[in-house]
């Protein structure tokens, strides 16, 4: 649970910019303990700034958080370093913050070139920090870009930790500081909030368990509490108030009481609230649900009703257009095939008559043929001819009984009497061709 509520409190700070005299975090009616005295560690390599240690606040009280080394977020960005300041009824910590330029920091003193006001451990020039040896512990052999600069303490030198209350620094920012407090800021890097997370989880930075004086006071680098570049207090700086301090653990134990009853009194008014929440929605959806169901038939019904018209009048419609259609395709049926009658009529009447006609016309030339026959005697009587009897046997004139019955062939003595003139050879007679029985069967001879 103090794990927890540690990380909340990591990453209030995180996400909350810092700016001067903004408040914020648990507040606290007892002072935190005074600066502890401790040597600075050796600066690991060029590009880190120093930031000093401070007393933090947890589950437990008074916490350490040592001084370290730390490389800038940005090139030059400077630290100004959190304090603790008295608000009127109880102390409330201020968050340290980067920015171009160092701000209010509550006078504190928190040394190695942060002596209250502003910072006299260095400065950036073309990109690069140089450090100020007379405030910082800076191996030159590795780093180059160093000075010497006395630094000189306008502010009485003490060890209090915090700003305003009782025995408190009586210190107001200047216009500059003011000015650089509205500047773009940061808030704390990751390794810095890491590094504050990894002191509240180790016990011996409590100030009940090290009375001001922690073995680990500051390092070398952010997190890293082992190791050559840890470095532990000479000695608190003032005499730890053990009283008050007790009396601040029972008030922590108190309020923790208090907070717990209050936790467990809102959990419960919350699950009575949430039940009550629950009931309602679940009657409220109920009754919705009930109210879309019953909506939903008679749409479904009304639905229904409208379809069932529609296609009952597009099925009369339907119906309508098909009997009209087959009404009128009968009837052009009708007039189409009463068209065809009329003209096959037309073209059977004019195919008998042409029929009768060439019927007519065979019969008149058959007539015409037989009277042609009957009526030429001279086929007898020509001498030239005589040696064609066939005008005696023309077959057509056997199927007429009357042909057998014409006398003038054989009586027309004019024509036997005309002479002819005598042919120089007499021509063999012709041979005289079969005569056919009336019946149509050859007749003997």
């Amino acid at each position: 649970m103090r794990t927890i509520r540690l990380l909340l409190l990591a990453l209030l700070i995180l996400a909350i910019p810092a700016v001067s005299l903004a408040q914020f975090g648990v507040a606290i009616v007892i002072a935190p303990p005074a600066l502890p005295v401790y040597t600075q560690p050796l600066c690991p390599a060029d590009g880190y700034l120093w930031t000093p240690g401070y007393w933090a606040y947890g589950d437990e009280g008074y916490f350490w958080v040592p001084g370290t080394w730390v490389i800038a977020p940005e090139v030059g960005f400077l630290w100004t370093p959190g304090y603790w300041g008295w608000g009127g009824n109880a102390y409330a910590w201020n968050e340290g913050y980067w920015g171009p330029h160092v701000g209010f920091y509550g006078g504190v003193n928190y040394g190695f070139g942060y002596g209250g006001v502003g910072y006299e451990g260095g400065y950036w020039n073309n990109g690069a920090f140089y450090y100020n040896r007379s405030v910082n512990n800076v191996n030159v052999t590795n780093i180059h870009n160093v000075y010497n600069k006395t630094v000189i303490n306008n502010t009485t030198v003490n060890h209090v930790s915090y700003n305003g209350g009782a025995g408190g620094i009586n210190a107001r920012p200047t216009q500059a500081e003011e000015t650089a407090a509205h500047e773009q800021h940061r808030p704390p890097s990751a390794m810095q909030s890491q590094h504050v997370h990894a002191a509240s989880t180790n016990h011996a930075l409590l100030a009940s368990v090290n009375h001001g004086r922690p073995a680990i006071a500051a390092t070398a680098k952010p997190a890293e509490f082992s190791g050559h570049g840890v470095v532990a207090a000479r000695q608190a700086g003032a005499p730890y108030k053990a009283a008050e301090n007790k009396a601040s653990a029972n008030r922590v134990n108190e309020n923790k009481s208090a907070a717990n009853k209050t936790a467990t009194t809102r959990t419960n008014e919350n699950k009575a609230a949430a039940n009550k929440a629950a009931t309602t929605r679940t009657n409220e959806n109920k009754a919705a649900a009930n109210k879309a169901a019953t909506t939903r038939t008679n749409e479904n019904k009304a639905a229904a009703n409208k379809t069932a018209a529609t296609r009952t009048n597009e099925n009369k419609a339907a119906t309508n257009k098909a009997a009209t259609i087959r009404t009128n395709e009968n009837k052009a049926a009708a007039n189409k095939a009463a068209a065809t009658r009329t003209n096959e009529n037309k073209a059977a009447a004019n195919k008998a008559a042409a029929t009768r006609t060439n019927e007519n016309k065979a019969a008149a030339t058959r007539n015409n043929e037989k009277k042609a026959t009957h009526s030429q005697p001279a086929a007898h009587a020509q001498p030239a001819t005589r040696s064609q009897p066939a005008a005696h046997t023309q077959p057509a004139t056997h199927s007429q009984p009357a042909a057998h019955a014409q006398p003038a062939t054989h009586s027309q003595p004019a024509a036997r009497q005309q002479a002819a003139p005598r042919p120089a050879a007499r021509p063999e007679s012709a041979p005289r061709p079969e005569k056919k029985a009336p019946g149509g069967k050859d007749k003997e001879r």
